[in-house]
């Protein structure tokens, strides 16, 4: 061959699509393709294929495997006069290497490409069964199989078939194929054949005739005895043969294996009989079986054995199937069954994965399965096992708007193209993207793709995903605005009782209510109706994740009728990704933050993820300084006082919103799993916030009153919570007064002056208003009661010296200066410390009597009909029982060991680990149970509003609570006995460590 030729060859080559020229032209001049060599319509032929390197080798082992000249000569012949032929063959060729072995092993097999006859474009399973007749055992029966494989690729390739006719074909020779692999069964025991009638239910992709080039096949297998025979034995001999048709397609043997035949869809799964009677089936789905069973259902199918029992399957669980939306907890069980699917995929494979990832084949199967599942019940044109099918259904019902069912449609259909062709190649069960250049390039030239098919392959792949993931939440959500807003007018849209079932269906429970909001909210053809449009397709799918979607929907309608005229508002939620989730989850979790948020809703900006510091909780400092400052801007007390309840209730919100927002978790960041932490966060801003709002409410008073200087130094004690920084959203602030007089100021005039500072920032905090009040506990004080309010640190002296008891020594365990002269509160501490921790520690006496105290305010303070299991104050395993716990070690070692002198509950606790004063079980029990119980109050205030110590008994209370603790929806009764289980283990540790059991 002359160096001019060979370069000229090489520059076709190179133009017509092959990457390795030198080995083509090798190839080329074969003595197997000399006489074909210089054929154009060959070189034209294979440049049009996916991969012509890999048509050309699998053509040139083709017609090496043929048996002799002649055969060579009429394959060859064949390809060059036969334009069907060559374009079929080779098209195969360069999609399959999986294909071009068979032929290689099989090389008479070409001809079954050979035909072009019009059945012969789109075969069913009569053309199927005839291709596999001929089948003896499982090894031909392979044969076959891949012969009428290679047929269904061909028409693929070549574009004779679309995705969805190729899917329903596969689909058809898998009906074929089982039925010709229960008739080897049957064949091979005829005995058990005799005995039972056998239906094979096609379940899956294979049901909804839309299979996969290699997919697991999935059934569910129905059995009953033949007339007059035994029931048992008749099941036996099902098993049997069900055993032996599974075994026949999914063994591998020297031509390999077919696909796996699974049927773990059927009820109990893989612990569950293979076979089962009608009767059987029907009563495990009318009792046991889990939403997502009757989800799978909308695909069964009989497709093999009996057939008319199959059908009398299918007619018997269909009622069952179309009830399945009415369940409690319907769509979340469904929504939760993806996120489930999503969280098992590796995370080096979720962005390759083609079925399962985000924007994946299964986000459109689950969208369509779940809009059928509510819709299907009353409209029957919806109750197809086919995707596609459902889809055009459900747009044309005005279930779904039909431009969204467009681009659905040809987003899946370009999903499962690529599908198709991976698997394809290699005959393998795999859904990942390739990463390997020449694969890519394979895959986008055989979609067509050729300018440059990696790039572009890429490019339209993110593009179908991502229309996927826009579209496929929105989908449940967007036709109930069309409903609402008829702003298209010609398009169909949902009905208003198909609106009520979706909202019903949804978890709302005053569809009506929800559907006025919506209108309200939708309607109109202004900026803020278009821009809500946008919004509330999301939003619906937050709220209805949440135990009272009614709740958020109506908040936020609250709060966009009152700012929905500020630009800023709508912005945010539209350009901050994170902002509309927090207010959605905000709005949906109960009433004290909504009740917040609609005293002042210009809050809402704190949910905004621009500045990743809006929900973090403000020090002290911080505090004190902006309270302080305002106070000294107001004119009065009252006005300073306003603005410091001002700056508390948005403080509250903010708190409020951090923790939901950490306890529910959000699409791009998981729920805080460390609930200890939590806990602490709520306890310091609010002790922090507190802190800060009596400081700057002193402050007004003091100046109003007597200017810059009081006549005598003052200061405030914390108590209980407050001192401990564990307050809660519903605590009081519990604190002690402390006073001492100035230099010359006469002692009945300082104590005057002390009192009425503390009544007149006890009735500024509690002026009613739009703030929430704080109420000043004075309740521990000396004397309780019946003791003076105010007392100079003199007295407090004197009192401990003569008077104290040891439960007020265990009350000033808690005790810190929270607010006033610091030098004063740290006199006073060093006042107390003595007396909290005194030296040697408690003595017998007095331990016995903080048991009998302990004793009786068990017996005694336990609200009515309270369940004392379930109070989280004062029950078994409780905070009581925790913190008397801890206390009592404190009292008892906190002289010798320093870690024990705090005032936190958890951190006193983990001294005392330290210290070997409990074991690390232990202490882990006792932290775990005050932690939960901790949890639960604020959980019960973010709830209900209002502060309480016991699990509320209204139903939607009890599961936002639960949702609150990370429990889904139904599990209300898991959250209940967890809680038991833990404070049960508390209290067994509490007897021990406290009362010496």
């Amino acid at each position: 061959m002359t160096p001019g030729r060979r370069s000229s060859t090489f520059t076709r080559l190179l133009r017509h699509g092959f990457t390795d020229a030198s080995a083509a032209e090798r190839l080329l001049d074969s003595p197997e393709l000399a006489p074909v060599r210089d054929d154009p319509f060959l070189l034209e032929a294979l440049g049009a294929t996916a991969d012509p390197d890999l048509a050309l080798h699998g053509l040139v082992r083709l017609v090496e495997a043929q048996s002799g000249h002649t055969a060579r000569q009429e394959l060859l012949d064949t390809l060059i006069a036969a334009k069907p032929l060559r374009d079929r063959l080779l098209g195969v060729l360069g999609a399959s290497a999986a294909l071009a072995d068979h032929l290689a092993r099989h090389p008479r097999d070409w001809e079954a490409l050979v035909t072009y006859e019009p059945r012969d474009l789109h075969p069913g399973v009569a053309e199927f069964e005839r291709g596999l007749a001929e089948a003896t055992d499982p090894i031909s029966l392979r044969v076959a199989y891949r012969r009428c494989l290679l047929s269904i690729a061909a028409r693929d390739v070549c574009g004779t078939t679309d995705v969805a006719q190729t899917a329903a074909e596969l689909a058809d020779l898998a009906t074929a194929t089982l039925r010709a692999a229960l008739a080897l069964a049957e064949k091979a025991a005829p005995e058990d054949a005799a005995v039972c009638r056998l239906a094979v239910i096609a379940m899956g992709k294979c049901g909804g005739h839309e299979l996969n080039y290699v997919s697991d096949v999935d059934v569910i297998f129905v059995g009953e005895a033949a007339d007059g025979a035994d029931e048992s034995k008749a099941l036996r001999s099902a098993t049997k043969l069900a055993s032996h048709m599974m075994r026949i397609c999914s063994e591998t043997t020297v031509e390999g294996s077919i696909w796996p035949v699974d049927a773990n869809l059927r009820p109990e799964g893989r612990n569950g009989p293979l076979v089962r009677t009608l009767s059987s089936h029907v009563a495990y789905y009318q009792r046991w079986a889990k939403t997502w069973e009757f989800q799978a259902l909308l695909k069964a199918r009989p497709v093999a054995g009996d057939l008319d029992l199959g059908a009398e399957y299918v007619a018997a669980l269909d009622p069952l199937v179309w009830k399945a939306a009415e369940r409690d907890n319907f769509v979340v069980d469904v929504q939760k069954m993806r996120r489930r699917v999503v969280e098992n995929i590796p995370a080096a494979e979720i962005d390759r994965e083609l079925k399962l990832g985000p924007g994946g084949l299964r986000d459109v199967e689950f969208a369509v399965q779940l809009l059928q599942l509510v819709h299907g019940r009353a409209d029957a044109s919806l109750r197809s096992g086919t995707t596609l099918d459902a889809l055009q259904a459900l747009a044309a019902g005005g279930y779904v708007g039909r431009a969204d069912a467009l681009q659905l449609d040809d987003a899946y259909r370009f999903l499962r193209s690529m599908e198709h062709r991976i698997q394809l190649y290699r005959l393998r069960r795999t859904h990942l993207v390739p990463e390997d250049e020449a694969d890519l390039r394979r895959l986008g030239r055989s979609l067509g793709l050729r300018t440059d098919p990696v790039t572009e392959l890429i490019r339209e792949w993110k593009r179908h995903t991502g229309v996927v993931r826009r579209l496929h939440e929105k989908l449940f959500y967007r036709p109930l605005l069309d409903a609402v807003a008829q702003l298209a007018p010609g398009e169909a849209r949902l009905s208003a009782e198909a609106a009520r079932e979706r909202l019903e269906a949804l978890g709302y429970t005053d569809p009506a209510a929800a559907l006025r909001h919506l209108e309200a909210l939708a309607s109109g053809v202004t900026r803020k109706a278009a821009i809500q449009r946008t919004l509330l397709p999301v939003l619906l799918g937050w709220f209805a994740d949440s135990a009272d979607p009614d709740a958020g929907l109506l908040n936020f309608r609250k709060v966009s009728d009152a700012l929905g005229k500020t630009p800023w508002y709508l912005r945010l939620l539209r350009d901050e990704g994170a902002a509309a989730e927090n207010l959605a989850r905000v709005l949906s979790a109960g009433r004290l933050a909504p009740d917040l948020l609609m005293r002042a809703p210009e809050a809402v900006a704190l949910l905004g993820d621009g500045d990743s510091s809006g929900l973090e909780p403000r020090g002290r400092a911080h505090l004190e300084q902006e309270i302080l400052a305002a106070v000294g801007r107001a004119e009065n007390a009252e006005d300073g006082v306003r603005a410091a309840r001002g700056v508390r209730r948005r403080e509250l919100f903010r708190t409020a919103a951090a923790d939901i927002v950490d306890s529910y978790g959000t699409e791009t960041k998981p729920a805080e799993a460390d609930q200890g932490a939590l806990v602490d966060r709520v306890g310091a801003a609010v002790s922090d916030l507190t802190a800060a709002t009596l400081a700057g409410t002193l402050r007004a008073v003091v100046r109003e009153g007597w200017g810059d200087t009081l006549p005598t130094r003052f200061a405030m004690i914390g108590m209980g919570r407050f001192g401990g920084h564990e307050l809660g959203y519903g605590s009081d602030a519990d604190v002690l007064f402390v006073h001492e007089p100035r230099d010359g100021v006469d002692e009945r005039e300082a104590s005057e002056a002390a009192n009425k500072v503390v009544a007149e920032m006890r009735r500024l905090l509690q002026v009613p208003s739009a703030d929430p009040p704080l109420l000043i506990d004075a309740d521990l004080r000396p004397e309780g009661k019946s003791g003076p309010l105010v007392r100079t640190l003199k007295s407090y002296e004197a009192y401990y010296r003569r008077w104290s008891l040891v439960w007020e020594s265990q009350a000033l365990l808690r005790a810190e200066p929270v607010a006033g002269d610091e030098e004063l509160g740290r006199r006073f501490i060093e006042l107390v410390d003595p007396l909290r921790y005194p030296a040697e520690g408690l003595g017998d006496e007095a331990v016995r009597e903080i048991r009998r105290l302990k004793a009786r305010m068990e017996s005694e303070r336990l609200p009515r009909g309270a369940d004392p299991k379930l109070h989280t104050k004062l029950g078994p395993g409780g905070l009581s029982d925790v913190e008397w716990t801890v206390q009592l070690l404190q009292l008892r070692h906190g002289w010798a060991e320093p870690g024990l002198r705090t005032t936190r509950t958890r951190e006193a606790l983990a001294a005392a680990q330290a210290a070997g004063l409990l074991g690390a079980e232990e202490a882990g029990i006792l932290d775990e149970a005050w932690v939960l119980a901790t949890r639960v109050r604020n959980a019960v205030m973010l709830v209900r509003g209002r502060a309480g110590d016991t699990f509320p008994s209204e139903s939607r209370e009890l599961a936002a609570v639960g949702r609150y603790l990370g429990y889904g929806d139904g599990h209300a009764g898991d959250m209940l006995d967890a809680y038991r289980r833990t404070a049960r283990r508390a209290r067994a540790v509490v007897d021990e460590l406290f009362y010496g059991a």
